[in-house]
């Protein structure tokens, strides 16, 4: 009979953890998602070329990259379940994540000094 009782728990603490994923909370996440990708191609086609030849248009690039973390943040958070997840798992993903990311900035602003050597 303990046998019986451990499994019923067991299965009950599992559903426990994705209670919070309602068809509801998925559709309007589903919306932000949305909403996001059309801030991002109205930026793309409305305001980019418009902004081409001026000093603001060196903000489109980071504007990308903040709406698309922000949509990445939604996407691991809610529809792979991260959200509600242990702490030590979330970090065990989150931080080589954050660690790739900064890789990536250091060798962009690396690239920027060869392309400079290359034109002097």
């Amino acid at each position: 009979m303990s046998s019986e009782t451990t499994t019923v728990h067991a299965e009950g603490a599992e559903h426990g953890e994705h209670e919070g994923m309602t068809k509801k909370r998925i559709w309007r996440i589903f919306w932000i998602l949305t909403a996001i990708t059309c801030v991002e191609f109205f930026i793309a086609l409305v305001i980019s070329p418009r902004l081409l030849h001026s000093p603001l248009h060196s903000m489109i690039n980071p504007c990308y990259i903040v709406l698309t973390l922000f949509k990445a943040y939604f996407i691991v958070a809610f529809f792979m379940h991260l959200k509600f997840e242990k702490v030590g798992l979330a970090l065990a993903i989150i931080v080589p994540i954050l660690f790739i990311i900064g890789l990536i900035l250091v060798l962009t602003n690396e690239s920027h000094y060869w392309i400079g050597l290359r034109h002097v």
